[in-house]
């Protein structure tokens, strides 16, 4: 007996389900109809209509990051393809899982220049993964099936499978998950137990040891972060944190230096230039995290784990670097510094914290509050005092308001903050955070946005609106590309060119044009106030803040420049010297 012949749109659904697809963003046009017909006549799978396909990939990120699973985006041909390529860069930069669907010209119209036709396999090919043209119905279940193995697996990232109007109306057999093996795909999650002897050896004989972290505990799940927590307690180490790895390691414990890099803190930037081993763990030693790669911990040995064997010796040449899954290899770390009974010197690590102790009472995070505006520190630590016992999750858009929420809120799990971080994409913690809403549905989830990134993707408030998603704008307003303005000030001598926003929206208008609620502070004493308004509020809400317009985010090393080379806050008295721009250096 034949087997049952479905079309290719029927096949897509049936496989999605399959790969436990739950929820899927997209936006219609005529190449996908096929898959919307489809979607009509199933329950199985949910669909989100974005307004914007950039949205429908930030959303299906913050779905991601927060959950764990693969993020599923659907999209037309042409412009709906080329629109999600910000949405894919961004998910390659900070490995997200995502399957991008994208509609296509039928195969014989494929290079005839048809109507909304685009190459979108040869224009998404340096910002995914790996992706796929189907031109054969037969083919396609295999493709989904392989496409989520690829994204969700090895270091996640996104995969486009790109397909023509004919693909989706042809018939075929469907071919289950179960029965799709990959010859070639099978990344390295064990690492070689010879060089993790060798890496626990060299940690036991440091005296000024660090561990750093990044996304890629996060990525590896949640056993990941207990296993490292578990870890750098027993050792006694200093640990720090990129951007992206915020929450891997509880913030409120006593060995957590804080996050490092540009906007870092003073402990833990000076930590790592002045360590002697260095035990790097899931990041990948970027540019905002190195500063200066010749003047990067001079001196110090350096231990990379990384699944991604790519990474290893690409920006900073290590002594050991281990392939493998962060859970495998540090559970194995464990178990051979038990085994071997490892006892690092006690009087070193002793006189370490002592200087450890002295550059964190410097306290490079001070700043000057005041009675009559609000300064956009003091306001991210009053959200952070009214949210950190509730279920909450957290994106942010890109710039200072980002740094600085990396700065005052503080995590202690991961997968709670969802932020933009290797392509720092404006516009993306609004999506984001809808993306977060609709797999936590019962979750307070709040987008700390700056007023110029809230501006890139607010159209996305209609979609909020439509499915009821109670999130939280929480913009402090500057009126201008803060960070931009900033550099602006401390590099191109004060002279702001074009970072002035002179034409905003009444926020609180639009957030009831929208039917959502808004509200305005311009006031400290009010701040408590309307946060608690905004957090019980069971509707979205835009709560405006208006804050500080010319305060600056500190610490900060400037590009280009090394870790003990940062400019710091003039409100920070241990300081030496003061610039004309009134600031630190150290």
């Amino acid at each position: 007996m034949s087997e049952t012949q479905l079309n290719g749109a029927e096949i897509i659904l049936k496989a999605l389900a399959d790969q436990g697809v739950e929820v899927v963003f997209g936006y219609p046009g005529g190449a996908v109809l096929p898959i919307y017909d489809a979607l009509f006549k199933q329950n199985r799978i949910r669909h989100v209509l974005v307004r914007h396909e950039q949205g429908a990939v930030h959303m299906a990120e913050g779905y991601a990051r927060s959950t764990g699973k693969v993020g599923c985006v659907l999209v037309t041909s042409g412009p709906g393809a080329t629109n999600a390529v910000t949405g894919l860069t961004d998910a390659l930069m900070d490995s997200i899982p995502i399957v991008c669907l994208t509609g296509q010209v039928p195969t014989h119209l494929i290079g005839n220049d048809a109507f909304q036709e685009a190459d979108t396999t040869g224009i998404t090919r340096q910002c995914t993964k790996h992706n796929y043209l189907v031109k054969d119905a037969d083919k396609l279940a295999r493709t989904i099936h392989e496409a989520f193995l690829v994204a969700g697996t090895g270091r996640p990232g996104p995969v486009v499978i790109d397909l023509p109007k004919d693909v989706l109306m042809g018939k075929a057999s469907y071919v289950p998950a179960a029965r799709v093996k990959h010859r070639s795909y099978k990344p390295q999650v064990k690492g070689d137990i010879k060089l993790i002897e060798q890496a626990v050896e060299l940690m036991g004989k440091a005296e000024r040891p660090i561990f750093y972290i990044g996304g890629g505990v996060v990525n590896s799940g949640p056993d990941a972060a207990k296993l490292l927590t578990t870890f750098v307690r027993s050792t006694g180490y200093p640990i720090t944190s990129t951007l992206m790895g915020l929450g891997a390691y509880p913030a409120s414990d006593q060995q957590f230096l804080g996050m490092l890099g540009m906007h870092g803190t003073y402990e833990a930037n000076l930590a790592m230039h002045d360590c002697d081993v260095m035990i790097c763990i899931g990041a990948r030693f970027d540019d905002r995290v190195t500063g200066r790669l010749d003047a990067f911990a001079p001196g110090s040995k350096k231990i990379h784990v990384d699944i991604d064997p790519s990474s290893l010796n690409k920006n900073v040449p290590v002594d050991i670097g281990i392939v493998g899954d962060v859970a495998h290899v540090v559970e194995d770390m464990i178990r051979v510094w038990k085994a071997k009974q490892v006892r690092p010197s006690q009087k070193a690590l002793a006189t370490w914290w002592g200087r450890i102790d002295q550059w964190k009472a410097r306290n490079g995070l001070a700043y000057k509050a005041t009675d009559s505006i609000i300064k956009p520190q003091f306001a991210i630590q009053r959200l952070y005092e009214a949210t950190k016992d509730r279920d909450t999750y957290i994106t942010t858009e890109v710039g200072q308001h980002q740094m600085w929420a990396a700065q005052f809120y503080k995590f202690e799990e991961p997968n709670r903050w969802m932020t933009s971080g290797g392509l720092g994409t404006m516009g993306y913690g609004f999506p984001s955070a809808l993306g977060v809403q609709v797999a936590h549905p019962d979750s307070l989830v709040i987008d700390i946005a700056g007023e110029a990134s809230f501006m890139m993707n607010l159209q996305e408030m209609g979609t909020a609106a439509q499915y009821r998603l109670p999130v939280k704008v929480f913009i402090l307003n500057n009126q201008y590309m803060g960070m931009v303005r900033q550099w602006q000030e401390l590099l191109h001598g004060s002279r702001y060119s074009e970072s002035y926003c002179e034409a905003l929206p009444d926020f609180v208008a639009l957030a009831e044009s929208f039917g959502w609620v808004g509200l305005t502070v311009d006031k400290p004493g009010d701040l408590d106030d309307a946060i608690r308004t905004m957090i019980e509020t069971d509707k979205p809400v835009l709560m405006n803040v208006h804050v500080d317009p010319s305060e600056n985010c500190y610490p900060m090393i400037p590009s280009g420049a090394a870790h003990n080379e940062m400019l710091m806050n003039s409100e920070d008295t241990a300081g030496t010297e003061v610039s004309d721009q009134g600031m630190m250096l150290v």
